[in-house]
């Protein structure tokens, strides 16, 4: 790709850190470029059966059906550091430190000059989750090649998302190490790393990215509740991976089949206590109310879960008496699990973590800690950043902190209840 340079077009962040450039009214109709509507219809239809391989060739004809010159996808890597193109041929380019990543970081277009034209770095999101970014290259920007930029952003991110859960081209085009085998079955059972609906937002990440074996996490909206789960398996091994694999199966399972949360666990509980009698593994199982804040929660063993508000934490606010870790029903289990609830306010933030974050130590044997564990939220949160980013920007910290050596699992899931942004 040719020399890039900022444009000077002087716009300015908004509050959501989206360039507040509006479409004129008929833009489609007031461009000298015509859109071919039939070609674009073809193209779409086209995509369905479309390989993965075939993505950077069909967004370069999208593009030219809708007016505009060229289109490259870049994916985001297993561990958020790079943007990869899907163009074999070109090399990645860093998310920190390019206009590319500003897109990718921001979740809004980045707009600049080009030796022959303009390049717009569009988002590419599906639903919550940052997927990478679309370059656009366009002779001249106005209102509608802006409004088909992102149309064609939209449309590319389900294209890649539909096609990515059975494409091992895709997955291995966002790898930059081998991965081992226990990691491999582990992140197959995973779900996207951010979801989220106009009420809540959960997003997490796990490291080490390529070596992983007994974390794991799991989120989902089902109408408007939020289910949310963090789990630390015993050991370090093929078998601590199953352990976890099978502990998100049977909870997704039993969550599926309408249980309450003390039942959900109950499941699990006689899962692993069935098919892994010897393993065990600690967790956190949340269920929030994205109407109205109502959050209950299950302990079994694990780190408790932190209440962030107005940008502090509430000391001991999720604390609960201690419970045994799952998979141990018929040994040290309670008859029932024990099942706690407060309610949320606006803008509440919780956060669940393995202790592998917070006991991560420097080369001096210092901890991370969980004061600047919680310290680094509060403060990348106050400064605008979106609560993906904040998590990818702790996990890369903590990563510096043990110079990318980490001796234990480390897995952050935060989430969000935002009813003001109905």
């Amino acid at each position: 790709m040719p020399h890039v340079r900022e444009a000077g077009i002087g716009v300015r962040l908004g509050t959501e850190g989206v360039i507040p450039l509006s479409d004129p009214p008929h833009a489609l109709a007031s461009t000298d470029t015509a859109v071919d509507e039939n070609l674009l219809e073809e193209l779409i239809i086209e995509a369905q059966t479309a390989l993965p391989v075939e993505l950077p060739a069909l967004a370069n004809r999208c593009a030219s059906a809708l007016g505009l010159d060229t289109a490259l996808i870049y994916l985001v890597d297993l561990q958020q550091r790079l943007l990869i193109p899907l163009d074999e041929t070109l090399e990645p380019l860093p998310v920190t430190d390019s206009l590319a990543g500003w897109a990718y970081r921001t979740v809004s277009p980045r707009v600049a000059d080009a030796d022959d034209g303009v390049i717009v770095w569009m988002p590419l999101v599906d639903g919550a989750e940052r997927l990478g970014v679309l370059a656009v290259r366009t002779a001249s920007l106005d209102g509608a090649r802006m409004r088909r930029s992102r149309i064609l952003a939209h449309l590319l991110a389900m294209l890649i998302t539909s096609k990515r859960a059975y494409s091992d081209w895709l997955a291995a085009r966002t790898r930059t190490a081998t991965m081992r085998l226990p990691t491999e079955m582990l992140r197959a059972f995973l779900p996207p790393r951010t979801i989220g609906s106009s009420r809540c937002v959960s997003t997490a990440v796990l490291e080490p990215a390529y070596d992983v074996a007994g974390d794991a996490f799991d989120h989902s909206v089902v109408k408007d509740v939020l289910h949310t789960l963090i789990l630390d398996s015993m050991g370090h091994d093929l078998t601590s991976g199953l352990t976890a694999s099978v502990a998100m199966a049977a909870a997704r399972n039993a969550r599926r089949g309408g249980c309450d949360l003390a039942d959900v666990v109950e499941s699990v509980d006689r899962a692993l206590a069935e098919w892994l009698p010897d393993q065990f593994c600690t967790g956190v199982l949340c269920r929030l109310d994205a109407q109205t804040g109502g959050l209950r929660w299950v302990n079994c063993g694990h780190p408790p879960p932190l209440l962030i508000r107005a940008e502090r934490v509430l000391d001991g606010a999720l604390d609960s008496p201690p419970q045994p870790p799952i998979g141990l029903a018929g040994q040290l289990a309670p008859a029932a699990r024990q099942v706690h609830e407060t309610t949320l306010e606006p803008g509440d933030c919780v956060l669940l973590y393995t202790d592998g974050v917070i006991e991560a130590r420097d080369t001096d044997g210092a901890e991370f800690g969980l004061d600047r564990f919680t310290d680094f939220i509060i403060r990348s949160s106050a400064a605008g950043q979106r609560p993906a980013e904040v998590l990818r920007l702790l996990i890369h910290a903590l990563l510096d902190h043990q110079r990318n050596q980490l001796r234990d699992d480390a897995t952050i899931l935060l989430f969000e209840w935002r009813p003001q942004h109905q």
